[in-house]
């Protein structure tokens, strides 16, 4: 007797040439597909495993004509040295707390989501973003996620991260912070929080999405030693990395039903 499989099938897309938001001049493709149903907290594991990242309920990697700049990287959390400079930041902030909370989004983080969008990216499409628009990033998710806001002694929130957490890791999706105090390095000091969390909760990575060493504001993942990233679908220590090529890559999923090739 046969007996057919009721699973439904995982379906994934290529989206549509956009400017690309890391690189002048250039374009972006995204292989995307949807995180819904009881498989999706397993599914986004293995995606994140090979190098996919989440927004919303949508798992998505780029996939773009001519370029291979965006690399998937995750931190060893049982190995992570931090360098002077992290030392530094670690103890100028040695008195914030930080706390994992629900995620649900308030009024008192969409104010500091606005500052920060302001100060730092006022010319990207999140510093338009409404309240509605901030409630959607950080609960419409289909998976076990949380935000870490950090607090001065007085109780005030200065900065947060929306975090993923995976079987094997933390998944850093977005941090803000107060833009008065770029001099205490908050998203530096969400990182290394991140670390510890993971330690604390044995868990052995910290995933930072993508490391883009062409782009300034992207480069800076590297600084936290030991990395791996991910290379022709293996992780590999950070020293393996040898450039950028124009060669041009794969896209798996060009049309529905496409799927890639993921870890198991």
């Amino acid at each position: 007797m046969l007996h057919r499989s009721t699973k439904r099938p995982q379906f994934f897309y290529t989206t549509a040439p956009l400017p690309c938001p890391y690189l002048a001049g250039r374009t972006e493709r995204k292989i995307v597909t949807e995180l819904t149903g009881p498989d999706a907290e397993p599914l986004h594991d293995r995606l994140s495993r090979a190098g996919f990242r989440r927004s919303h309920n949508i798992a998505y990697s780029p996939v773009c004509p001519g370029c291979n700049a965006c690399i998937p990287i995750r931190i060893d959390a049982a190995r992570f040295t931090p360098d002077r400079t992290q030392r530094r930041i670690a103890r100028a902030n040695a008195l914030l707390r930080g706390e994992t909370v629900p995620a649900r989004a308030t009024a008192e983080q969409f104010a500091l989501f606005q500052r920060y969008q302001k100060a730092r990216h006022q010319d990207g499409d999140m510093a338009a973003m409404g309240f509605y628009d901030y409630r959607a990033m950080v609960e419409d998710t289909p998976i076990t996620t949380g935000l870490i806001e950090f607090r001065d002694p007085d109780g005030q929130l200065l900065g947060a991260c929306l975090t993923d957490w995976l079987s094997d890791g933390l998944s850093a999706v977005y941090s803000f912070y107060e833009p008065g105090l770029e001099k205490r390095s908050l998203g530096t000091y969400a990182v290394l929080w991140l670390v510890e969390r993971a330690l604390q909760l044995g868990l052995p990575y910290v995933y930072l999405g993508y490391w883009v060493p062409l782009s300034r504001k992207m480069a800076y993942k590297a600084r936290f030693q030991p990395s791996e990233i991910l290379l022709s679908g293996a992780w590999r220590p950070i020293e393996a990395y040898a450039g950028p090529t124009l060669e041009p890559v794969g896209q798996p999923g060009g049309q529905p039903g496409g799927q890639p090739v993921v870890a198991p």
